[in-house]
């Protein structure tokens, strides 16, 4: 049995036993895999930063800061701006963007198809995880929205890290999460499912199998960064798929 806390609530989840040839835990992360949300942090970072006069264009974002948490966003931004990038004006900007996306995501969210599906799969097999550069309002909030926060026994947001990916620091707080729940051996064969080049590089930082979904970068570009599985949309990684990795990586 393991919780979840979050917005002052602590729920029960229970924690079933994958079967001997299946992944015994599943450590998601959450922008661009469970939610589409990408173009709401733009917009957020946007207004957040228009106060100083620095813009941000769509391409600039994608090529160069998406794969940051918001601190490492914020902290390139600043310097490749030529501003000072202190820790002050950091936590500032942080703190402004942080309602700016909140507003938009309670209106406007999306997620991917099948990605509340994926969860509920994989739960049926054992502990699921988030791990993500999002904040953890930000993570109930789209949680809430697919309707599985009751899934999730553990949360590792940009709260709880120093570093964000490519640094495996996230995957590791949520590996010492899995051998409190499973065990030591079965923690560390845990599948990660990301979207992105730096999740993929965390993942394998941290000797965790990867599966990667398509929906930010080219399935060639994720299986050359070294992703053991990859596919277009989360939607079309089904269990015989996740099964064969398992076999092939683990068996």
């Amino acid at each position: 049995m393991a919780h979840v806390e979050g917005r002052g609530r602590r729920q029960e989840v229970v924690c079933l036993a994958a079967p001997p040839d299946m992944f015994p835990a599943t450590l998601f992360d959450f922008n661009g895999v469970l939610v589409d949300d990408e173009a709401v942090h733009l917009a957020a970072f946007r207004d957040a930063l228009a106060p100083l006069g620095i813009t941000l264009t769509n391409e600039a974002y994608v090529e160069r800061y998406l794969g940051f948490d918001d601190r490492g966003a914020f902290e390139a931004l600043l310097r490749d701006n030529g501003r000072p990038a202190d820790d002050a004006q950091i936590e500032r900007l942080i703190e402004a963007k942080r309602p700016l996306y909140l507003r938009r995501a309670r209106t406007e969210l999306p997620t991917f198809a099948g990605a509340a599906e994926a969860i509920r799969r994989r739960a049926a097999h054992g502990p699921i995880v988030i791990v993500s550069g999002a904040l953890r309002d930000e993570i109930v909030l789209g949680l809430e929205v697919l309707g599985v926060s009751e899934l999730v026994a553990h949360i590792v947001s940009a709260d709880d890290t120093r570093a964000g990916k490519p640094d495996p620091e996230g995957y590791l707080l949520g590996l010492d999460f899995l051998t409190q729940a499973i065990g030591a051996a079965r923690a560390r064969q845990a599948l990660v499912i990301e979207d992105s080049l730096a999740g993929i590089d965390a993942a394998r930082a941290a000797r965790l199998s990867c599966a990667a979904v398509a929906h930010t970068y080219p399935r060639a570009e994720l299986a050359a960064r070294g992703a053991d599985l990859v596919v277009d949309r989360i939607d079309e990684l089904g269990e015989e798929l996740i099964a064969d990795a398992y076999r092939r990586l683990h068996g």
